[in-house]
């Protein structure tokens, strides 16, 4: 007999892959084809901390720069993204999504709207906020793991 927790387990393991497979799909519904759901968190990104180097938009990502470079040179070729140097100091390269990437990322909101509304939908006032308490203590233990990974060990 299953557990709650295997139960719960199970679900997490099936919502994350679909959510994957979904999200691919309506990227390339909405006229989309050339990109994946990578590339497009990558575009999400470099849209939240605009203007922002390359170093710093590696680090929301958490990922190297020499990664995010090979990304970045993939986006700009695709038409999804900017890359220019700073006035400032010319050492910066500063990124931004064009229209393309804009009306991409609209296109990924409008699929993420509609998967948190369809999550909701049904529930009462008390079960949303325990759903929404579920969730917070799921994302404080993903922020609490990847603060550990970044987190120098002291011998």
């Amino acid at each position: 007999m299953e557990t709650t927790v295997d139960t719960v387990n199970r679900l997490f393991a099936e919502v994350f892959n679909d959510i994957v497979k979904i999200e691919q799909k309506a990227l390339k519904e909405a006229g989309f084809e050339d990109i994946t759901t990578t590339e497009t968190h990558t575009v999400e990104a470099i849209d939240l901390y605009g203007d922002k180097d390359m170093s710093s938009v590696a680090d929301k990502l958490d990922i190297t720069v020499g990664t995010l470079t090979v990304s970045v040179a993939n986006l700009v070729k695709k038409g999804y993204v900017l890359r220019s140097r700073s006035e400032a100091d010319r050492r910066r390269v500063i990124l931004r999504p064009t229209e393309k990437g804009k009306a991409l990322l609209e296109a990924h909101r409008r699929f993420h709207m509609d998967m948190v509304s369809s999550a909701v939908l049904g529930l009462s006032e008390h079960e949303t906020e325990v759903f929404r308490g579920a969730l917070l203590n799921l994302s404080r233990f993903f922020t609490e793991k990847t603060k550990k990974r970044h987190t120098p060990e002291l011998n």
